[in-house]
């Protein structure tokens, strides 16, 4: 089983995926036939856990199974005004927290509680987007931001982790050479 994770987030281990492939396959793997694998189906049940973005399985020429797992890389995390927390990934694909661990991503305070979200909400997690990006790209506002507050009317405002001061942003248009100004 290899894991392949953007960074050393690993909210998967071998572990779990070696109980998911022993579920699927109803505890038998180690002495079965090959034909008695349906590699494509294993494949689907690996990438239904929301942790997995893709999943890959092949036998060798040794018969022995091979497991390649992409991990879902945290782009932000979002809390909601509702008090629930989730992260979203780069395809704006919500992931629930992880009992292992906690991503290092930019944090968004302010998103609108609910269950299903509306064209303009789906509009306001891809404005998300740019600004998560752009500071996990960048050490120096990865390290100087706090948090991103989202107003009422959909702006940014920026909590830095230095002084007593808000930073408006507006919405996510431009962001770089906002940032650049502001540096």
């Amino acid at each position: 089983i290899t894991i392949k994770a953007a960074k050393d987030n690993l909210f998967i281990n071998e572990k779990d995926v070696q109980q998911l492939l022993m579920m699927a396959a109803n505890g038998r793997i180690r002495g079965e036939a090959m034909s008695s694998f349906n590699l494509h189906y294993l494949e689907q049940l690996l990438e239904e856990n929301t942790w997995i973005n893709h999943a890959q399985l092949y036998f060798d020429n040794k018969d022995v199974l091979h497991v390649i797992v992409i991990e879902r890389n945290p782009l932000a995390r979002i809390f909601t005004t509702g008090g629930n927390s989730f992260y979203i990934d780069e395809t704006m694909q919500r992931i629930p927290l992880s009992d292992k661990k906690s991503a290092r991503v930019p944090v968004f305070t302010g998103f609108p509680d609910k269950k299903i979200l509306n064209h303009k909400d789906s509009l306001l997690l891809n404005d998300i987007k740019t600004p998560a990006e752009f500071i996990s790209r960048d050490s120096f506002w990865s390290a100087q931001t706090s948090q991103i507050d989202i107003t009422p009317d959909r702006n940014f405002e920026m909590i830095p982790l230095v002084g007593n001061h808000v930073v408006k942003l507006g919405n996510g248009e431009n962001i770089e050479k906002k940032f650049h100004r502001l540096f």
